[in-house]
Order: C-alpha cells, then sequence, then structure tokens
C-alpha cells in the first residue's frame, strides 16, 4: 500500500445521471481522489485503464447495460477491480446479487459522505494490496493463524455463499460490522471479493 493512495489510485464513477456524477466527483476531488466519470456501462468498458489501481462506483439501473449487467461482463473480461454499489434503487434482491457478483459494499442514494469515503478507503486499500500478488502457501498458513474466532466464523459464512445481512443475522452482528469483518479478512489474504477467497481457501 503506498503511502498515499490518493495519488495512484483512481475512483471511476458510472452513472447516468450527469448532474449526480458531476457532484461526486467535485465531493470526491475536494478529498484529494482522482476520478474518472462515466455516463453509460460501455464507455467505461471502451475507456478504461483497468490496470490502474483504485476502484469503481457503480450505479444499477441504466439504459443499455445495467451496472448487474456491467459486473458480469467485468467478470467475462477478468476486470479485477473492487466495485462500490451506489444506487437510489436499491432493494434486497439487487444487494444480494451484487455482494454474491463481488461487490465490496452496497450503498443507497442519498448517502453520506463519511460513509462513501470509507468504503473508497477500503474498497482502494483491497485494489492495492491484490495487486501485491498473492500469498505463497506458509504465508496464507500464517496469515489464517492469525485469524480471530469470530474473523474465522465470518470466513466459513462468506465461504458457504452467505451475503453481509445473512451473515449478520446468523451470528447476531451489524450488518457495517460483518462489513469491517470481511474488509480485514480480504486485506489479510489480499484478495477483495468472495471468489479470490474461495481460490486461496481451495
Amino acid at each position: 500500500m503506498p503511502d498515499n493512495p490518493h495519488e495512484r489510485a483512481l475512483i471511476r464513477i458510472v452513472d447516468d445521471d450527469q448532474d449526480f456524477l458531476q457532484a461526486l466527483c467535485f465531493l470526491l476531488d475536494a478529498k484529494g481522489w482522482k476520478t474518472a466519470a462515466f455516463e453509460s456501462a460501455q464507455a467505461f468498458l471502451t475507456t478504461d485503464a483497468p490496470s490502474t489501481p483504485g476502484c469503481l462506483i457503480l450505479d444499477i439501473r441504466m439504459p443499455d447495460m445495467s451496472g448487474i449487467e456491467l459486473q458480469a461482463e467485468m467478470k467475462r473480461r477478468s476486470i479485477d477491480l473492487p466495485i462500490i454499489i451506489l444506487t437510489g434503487h436499491a432493494d434486497i434482491e439487487s444487494a444480494v446479487k451484487t455482494l454474491k457478483m463481488g461487490a465490496v459494499d452496497f450503498l443507497q442514494k442519498p448517502v453520506s459522505p463519511e460513509a462513501l469515503f470509507e468504503s473508497i478507503e477500503q474498497a482502494v486499500k483491497l485494489s492495492f494490496i491484490h495487486r501485491l500478488g498473492g500469498l505463497d502457501h506458509d504465508a496464507l498458513r500464517e496469515a489464517l493463524g492469525s485469524f480471530s474466532f469470530r474473523e474465522k466464523q465470518v470466513t466459513s459464512l462468506l465461504a458457504q455463499g452467505l451475503v453481509n445481512s445473512a451473515i449478520a443475522q446468523r451470528l447476531n452482528l451489524t450488518v457495517k460490522t460483518v462489513q469491517n469483518y470481511r474488509n480485514t479478512i480480504y486485506r489479510k489474504l489480499r484478495v477483495h471479493n468472495t471468489e479470490g477467497l474461495l481460490n486461496v481457501l481451495s
């Protein structure tokens, strides 16, 4: 992780609402982040440089290609970029689907700047850690050995395919607490989604 991730990371935003795009870019620029705005999923796929670390803030309901469809296309193209869903059309089915497909967070508009900044910080950390490469066998064993009892519980449930809300209910925790545990687990294992977690545990 670089000393100042703001200098090297790029925050991509894909949303068909131009006013929202401009406002969000202004907000993030003021915090020192570099941003790139795209009014469609196709524009993102055509012009983005996926090798640049950072994250993608993605709307769900967009014409031509939805956010969920873009997630699937990124997976097909092996574009390995942490995704934060930020939508005004939140429902449980969409949240479950996007998180199962690897999104690192699901936020609803209007979102507080603090919650968004925290989510971006975590996503960017995961992006840089992932680019350090995977852990070898000894490092993986050491990382797993450092897990707390609760982290082991959350890892086991993630491996079973449970989403944050289901894990929270099972362990009597808040969804935000589960999200924090999940981010810690991903950071320790140098992955940024459930698919990466399953790969290192297999």
